[in-house]
């Protein structure tokens, strides 16, 4: 009897121990809507194994590669990170063969999954807008259904969907957001993705990032609007709908081309956005500043689990760009400034758990002076219904376990 009570006891005491950290460090508030892109492009990166630590710190289980690298695949394996991986652009000529696209997916992707959580192929990027746009456009869905067809033969396809990344410029016209349509150029070969999305039920990716807009026209563009900080917003004239951000206004402007295209279920996702720490003269609003308020208030945002004003019920999930500075990219100086990290591990600026922790948000304007402070909840109501039903439990479970050890003191052994 003595043995049983004091079994109970330290059961009690357990229990609360596990309930309090839980409850205090966040077993309850990792981001599930929200990714990070893993770009290689650097000549010092940290090792995958590493980048699982960096990942753990963020409290992220999403990230996209952009191909299908052996290593990382797999470091990533037995963890609990959900992966997107790309099959290169130059590859779509050659996974148009089913029989090549069978041998592809048999090497790359079956030998690591289920160990890695493999969740998604992206078949090129931004293949519309690239370089070799005649020529990409007419593999892409060949390439799209064999790469499908073989995760069917194999038995992957409900586990693992095929999808594109697109670029914002696929679409003519992306305000007010109502007005958003595709490209009459692209308009043959986008029905086509689009139907193939439809009847496999993939997502459509589009890599969404308001710095731009706001780089061409910082005079009328209002910083805080980009920034997601506090600020009035726009209200498109024909839907009513209000926006007070523009990544969900252009994630809208994809919606409503997709809907004019006849195809409103497919779900859209954000596969990029960023906003670079430094960049050259011209490239106006490129500070580290401002890259700290956009990803810290975008990972505000994820945590609530919105959807945008077109699809409120519907969470967006974003994958933000980019995990690591990579100094081997070209162009303008920002495009090797998008990290969260330097290459050996540091951070650029702090947009972790500690950052989320604070209670006020700081917008510096290179062109504007705006400093705009606010008090912004971490916790959205789904995630405090959670907190409330496990609270609920651990009492009801502290409850009955200090009702049995009474009984059972109480009985006349």
């Amino acid at each position: 009897m003595a043995n049983f009570s004091c079994r109970i006891s330290a059961m009690i005491r357990i229990l609360l121990v596990v309930s309090l950290y839980f409850l205090d460090f966040g077993f309850l508030r990792e981001v599930t809507s929200l990714g990070i892109n893993y770009g290689q492009l650097g000549d010092n990166l940290l090792p995958p194994e590493k980048v699982l630590d960096l990942l753990s710190s963020l409290r992220l289980t999403k990230a996209r590669i952009y191909d299908t690298n052996p290593q990382i695949l797999t470091a990533f394996a037995n963890s609990n990170v959900d992966l997107i991986v790309t099959v290169e652009n130059e590859m779509l000529a050659q996974l148009m063969d089913h029989q090549q696209a069978l041998q592809w997916v048999s090497s790359h992707i079956k030998p690591y999954f289920p160990a890695t959580r493999i969740t998604g192929i992206a078949v090129g990027n931004e293949i519309f807008t690239g370089a070799d746009t005649t020529g990409l456009m007419s593999y892409l869905v060949p390439a799209m259904v064999s790469i499908h067809d073989a995760l069917v033969q194999l038995g992957l396809d409900t586990h693992i969907h095929v999808s594109t990344p697109n670029s914002l410029a696929v679409l003519a016209e992306s305000y007010p957001p109502s007005a958003g349509s595709f490209k009459t150029e692209v308009y043959e070969t986008m029905s086509q993705v689009l139907q193939f999305l439809s009847s496999t039920k993939a997502p459509f990716w589009i890599n969404a990032y308001p710095y731009f807009a706001y780089k061409d026209n910082p005079n009328k563009i209002p910083l805080d609007y980009v920034l997601f900080n506090p600020n009035s917003g726009m209200v498109d004239p024909y839907t009513h709908l209000h926006y007070d951000n523009m990544l969900y206004a252009q994630v809208d402007a994809v919606n409503f081309a997709i809907a004019r295209m006849g195809y409103r279920g497919i779900e859209v996702r954000v596969s990029e956005t960023g906003w670079p720490s430094k960049g050259d003269p011209s490239e106006v609003g490129a500070t580290m500043e401002n890259a700290a308020v956009y990803n810290r208030n975008l990972m505000r945002r994820q945590l609530q689990n919105e959807g945008t004003p077109f699809s409120p019920n519907m969470r967006l999930e974003v994958y933000l760009f980019a995990l690591f500075n990579e100094d081997l990219k070209p162009g303008q100086t920002s495009e090797r400034n998008y990290g969260l990290y330097r290459p050996d591990g540091t951070m650029c600026y702090n947009v972790g758990p500690s950052a989320l922790t604070s209670s006020t948000s700081t917008s510096t304007s290179t062109s504007t002076s705006t400093s705009t402070s606010t008090s912004i909840s971490l916790t959205s109501s789904a995630t405090k219904a959670a907190t409330m039903e496990y609270q609920s439990l651990v009492y009801s479970l502290f409850v009955y376990l200090l009702t049995s050890h009474v009984f059972m003191r109480s009985r006349p052994f």
